[in-house]
């Protein structure tokens, strides 16, 4: 799971939480609300039934239910019991309700003074009043509706909005994290496009108080570091390879005057050619260093257009020049936009190296010195298609075919250092265009160029 995807999760999963529990504590407390306040009604109705039947003479037990009848406060199913300190009920309200009710509820409201309790649909007040004469004792029943109304119409708005509000928080939350985290996909994207072409990628920051923008200045100040570093070692890479040419000139001219005396013995003369083989190969191999070391975006100019077919041409006459038994078939297929594709923008010295590498390749592990070259376009992408018959590489072996120093089992009895391929792949990566190999058939090698 992403950041942005998990920071979106807790926080709408807490906004759930927390809207849950603040509409359930909502909830209980107005429950608790209505009790007490429906609790408080009923003593008042209570109290007001005793006195009056206690305190004002005049008023007879008929009096009193007509009075309760026609109370504005009219309760719901109301049923009122009033007894003496006999125990005797001495008043009852209309029979709308029944009261359960025992000796023992009385003798617990004389020593209470009061209980509220709840009898299936219907909420029991008891009170205990005593005067100097006497000890009187009412039950006072009804049902809630008008409270349990509201309550139930609370219940639903509670449920209704926490629902509403919980779908709105989450796609809300979602949409504010994306937009808060989007400077981290721009920094990604950023990061994930850095090579070794391109060190000098920086990430825009707008202040130092965020900490994305903290991250990309402390970023920008790494890059700064590795590209610094990076520039001295190239530049060491060339300056040791530039020295040591010199010198390797200086003892291959000395060992080919030696050899080329007269005076020389054959047996001295088969010991300096090996010494001049291996001289040759240690100078081949630091131009390859040397020029590796050259390639890089901020010292080449890809400005300039050119023909690829011109570089291959050409490409394949040098080659010829080192290897006149080899046979390149070329083959060159047809399409509308094959002139436009075959100019590219980029340095000719170098494309012509790539492709001469690529050729040359093909030339050292082939097994009947062919080759065959083929141009063609797919969408608006030039390949050039580079195949021969030989030993062909393993599966852990292509993952690395493009790393420095890599060699393969069939490069045995090859000269080589394995930075040939390495070269190529810098080279159309500075060009933005690449490399593939690939197994066609038993024993075919293919190497396809992409130029897009």
């Amino acid at each position: 799971m992403t950041l942005k995807n998990r920071i979106s999760l807790l926080v709408s999963l807490l906004f759930t939480i927390l809207f849950g529990l603040a509409s359930t504590v909502i909830f209980v407390l107005y429950s608790n609300f209505r009790k007490e306040e429906f609790r408080d009604r009923l003593e008042i109705k209570a109290l007001s039934n005793i006195k009056l039947l206690v305190n004002v003479k005049e008023v007879d037990d008929q009096l009193l239910k007509m009075i309760d009848q026609n109370s504005i406060n009219k309760l719901y199913d109301e049923k009122t019991l009033v007894f003496d300190s006999q125990f005797k009920l001495i008043y009852s309200s209309i029979d709308d309700a029944k009261i359960n009710w025992s000796v023992d509820d009385l003798k617990y409201l004389k020593k209470h003074k009061t209980f509220f309790k709840q009898q299936g649909d219907y909420e029991v007040y008891g009170v205990f009043y005593d005067t100097k004469d006497k000890d009187f004792y009412a039950l006072i029943s009804a049902t809630d509706d008008y409270g349990k109304r509201k309550l139930l119409f609370l219940r639903y708005t509670l449920v209704v909005s926490y629902i509403f509000f919980t779908c709105l928080c989450w796609v809300l939350t979602s949409f504010m994290v994306k937009k808060a985290m989007n400077p981290l996909g721009l920094f990604h994207q950023k990061i994930k496009n850095i090579n070794e072409n391109n060190l000098d990628t920086r990430i825009k920051s707008k202040s130092n108080k965020n900490e994305i923008d903290l991250i990309a200045n402390e970023f920008n100040f790494m890059m700064d570091r590795i590209e610094i570093s990076y520039q001295k070692q190239k530049e060491f890479t060339a300056h040791a390879s530039h020295e040591l040419r010199t010198p390797l000139s200086r003892i291959t001219s000395q060992i080919e005057n030696v050899v080329a005396d007269p005076k020389t013995t054959p047996e001295n003369k088969s010991f300096l050619k090996t010494i001049l083989s291996d001289v040759n190969q240690l100078t081949e191999l630091i131009t390859s260093l040397l020029t590796l070391s050259k390639i890089d975006t901020k010292n080449q100019e890809n400005n300039e257009t050119h023909r690829l077919d011109e570089i291959l041409f050409s490409a394949i006459e040098n080659l010829n020049k080192s290897f006149p038994d080899f046979v390149i078939i070329f083959e060159m297929e047809e399409s509308e936009n094959l002139d436009s594709a075959l100019e590219i923008k980029g340095n000719k010295n170098l494309l012509e190296i790539a492709i001469s590498n690529v050729l040359k390749n093909a030339c050292v592990y082939s097994d009947n010195k062919q080759a065959k070259v083929k141009i063609r376009t797919i969408g608006d992408s030039l390949v050039i298609s580079i195949s021969n018959t030989g030993k062909t590489l393993t599966e852990n072996e292509q993952k690395n075919l493009f790393q420095p120093f890599m060699r393969g089992e069939n490069s045995k009895g090859t000269t080589g250092f394995g930075l040939g391929l390495r070269i190529v792949n810098r080279i159309l990566n500075l060009h933005q265009s690449s490399i593939t190999y690939s197994v066609t058939d038993e024993n075919i090698n293919l190497f396809q160029l992409i130029f897009h």
